[in-house]
């Protein structure tokens, strides 16, 4: 194999394997674009049955599934981090915003996480099933019409009630300064002189469309995610669920249950220990469903019970989301490179503290890998410049022989044998570093503490592209630079791929985060330096009678 070959084909399986690894993380089922009003409401009126408790429990879908009243009378909270609307009509969060971060579109607009628009759904419900115990199309009352955190207070509740015949419930949200994790906790009060033991239900409804963030080039993985200490983290997908074909934990007492996207995440935190049913379905017309039916406990006659759960609806910060709940934090996605890429994540974050620029920290990052991984390099580029050095005479041998490939073939594999040359020893150690690198690039896609992260003069955002393309245009050039110093081919059609190569190839960096772009050129810059100082070095050992 010729060095054309080889850097040929490190280019490549690098490029797949970077390719194929985005799309195995990218939901690419196809879903519509849009969705009737009448169809949302039909889809919202869903409530899933209890199948924990006794058949006394149950309502019929039947009977929940009336004709949905009309949305729109909202309670208005607003935190540090939340801007909020709780319909009162049933009780669930039907917009979201998260105050701290902006939108794609706009970094003056905040990010709009839960709503209802045309085409759009992402909200959270919860509800009870019982006779006579509220749902999620069960009308509430509430004191006031707007909630919010003041100066000094850590937390705010705000209550909702319904008062039936059989018993009056109190619908209780609890938001708390500084955290995208709230409580949502129901008191109920049983009215009759029978015990009753009502079960609840927290669930997500969310459309299959693309999260806010998506590009083609940078698929990220937008679905179902579920996870409990018998199988741990899965995914489930929206076209799995299209299809029926789901395969979850549904009996459990730990875990949790939620939709991942890039950068964030909405999940139903239960509290340990309770048993519960796990669902996730296709309600049709591009909409799904995930959460829970949890067991309640008996209620006697005129007394009182609880059931509750936590809702996180915010960014994958993995210090954050640890401490929430086990197996959170593994909706920050690395895929099958994940036990290289987590050390590296603590290790940039490490670095970051330090230095207190995630850019810098990159830098260093990709300095320190580079030095770990120096042997390897060393041992690559100098049969690299080795074959450069071989560059004249395979010339020669070409020339030689003509169009009698065999020949020329025996008389290359001769001459690497009498110089001691391996020609794949320029491959196998650059082919070894390319899952520590990938395993880094996905680091830096996923985390969204590089998300609004500053770097230097117009670098404002390490997630977002250059806007200026300074960064993609010094990635080019570096590629180029990169193959001057590579040996050039023997083969005239092959010297002319591997002047366009990097060309071609670089056009992907003008649309990456500029927070990649800059690891890929730093390490591209420190492969220059070691490759240019290895290939004098060799060069200068040649033989005489090699021609030029």
């Amino acid at each position: 194999m010729d060095s054309a070959r080889i850097i040929a084909t490190v280019i490549f399986v690098g490029s797949i394997i970077l390719l194929g690894d985005a799309w195995l993380k990218k939901d690419q089922s196809l879903v519509p674009e849009s969705l009737p009003t009448t169809d949302l409401q039909q889809g919202i009126s869903t409530v899933p049955e209890a199948t924990i408790n006794d058949q006394s429990n149950k309502r019929s879908e039947e009977a929940l599934n009336k004709a949905a009243p009309t949305l729109g009378d909202y309670v208005q909270v607003s935190t540090d981090v939340f801007s909020a609307k709780i319909d009162r009509l049933g009780g669930g969060i039907k917009e979201l915003i998260l105050t701290q971060h902006h939108s794609k579109d706009s970094k003056s607009d905040a990010l709009r996480f839960f709503e209802i628009e045309a085409g759009r759904t992402y909200i959270a419900e919860s509800g009870l099933i019982g006779e006579g115990l509220p749902n999620h199309n069960t009308q509430f009352i509430s004191k006031d019409s707007e909630y919010l955190l003041r100066t000094g207070e850590d937390s705010i509740s705000v209550v909702l009630s319904s008062d039936t015949e059989n018993a009056f419930v109190e619908k209780i949200y609890t938001f708390y300064r500084g955290s995208y994790a709230l409580d949502v906790d129901y008191k109920i009060t049983n009215k009759t002189n029978m015990p009753i033991t009502p079960n609840a239900y927290f669930q997500l409804l969310r459309d299959g469309g693309d999260a806010d963030g998506d590009t083609k080039l940078q698929p990220t993985y937008t679905g179902g995610a579920v996870y409990s200490e018998e199988s741990k983290f899965k995914k489930v997908a929206f076209k799995d669920m299209d299809r029926a074909k789901v395969n979850y934990p549904k009996i459990v007492n730990d875990g949790w249950v939620g939709f991942v996207q890039h950068y964030f995440v909405a999940a139903w935190l239960p509290e340990e220990g309770k048993t519960r049913e796990n669902f996730m379905k296709s309600l049709g017309n591009n909409l799904y469903a995930m959460g829970y039916v949890e067991g309640g406990t008996e209620i006697s006659a005129n007394r009182e019970g609880t059931l509750g759960a936590r809702l996180y609806a915010g960014p994958q910060e993995q210090n954050v989301l640890k401490k929430l709940a086990p197996g959170l934090d593994l909706v920050v996605d690395y895929g099958w490179l994940t036990i290289i890429a987590s050390p590296l994540f603590w290790l940039l974050s490490a670095i970051q503290g330090i230095v207190g620029n995630w850019g810098w920290a990159i830098v260093v990052l990709t300095v320190i890998i580079k030095l770990v991984f120096f042997p390897l390099s060393a041992a690559g580029y100098k049969s690299m410049a080795k074959m450069r050095v071989m560059a004249p005479r395979l010339k020669t041998l070409k020339e030689t022989y003509g169009d009698d490939k065999q020949k020329f073939q025996q008389a290359m594999m001769d001459l690497y044998k009498k110089e001691k040359i391996n020609p794949l020893g320029g491959c196998l150690p650059i082919l070894i570093q390319i899952p520590f690198f990938i395993a880094l690039y996905w680091v830096l896609l996923a985390s969204v503490e590089l998300r609004d992260a500053p770097f230097i003069f117009w670098i404002t955002d390490l997630s977002a592209k250059d806007p200026y393309y300074v960064l993609p245009i010094l990635m080019a050039l570096s590629m180029v630079a990169q193959s001057w110093l590579s040996p050039t081919p023997p083969d005239p059609i092959q010297a002319k791929v591997m002047k366009v190569m990097p060309v071609v190839f670089s056009v992907f960096f003008f649309f990456f985060a500029s927070g990649l772009v800059l690891y890929w050129l730093v390490n591209n810059v420190l492969s220059i330096a070691q490759q240019w100082t290895i290939t004098r070095a060799i060069e200068g050992k040649k033989p005489n009678n090699v021609k030029q």
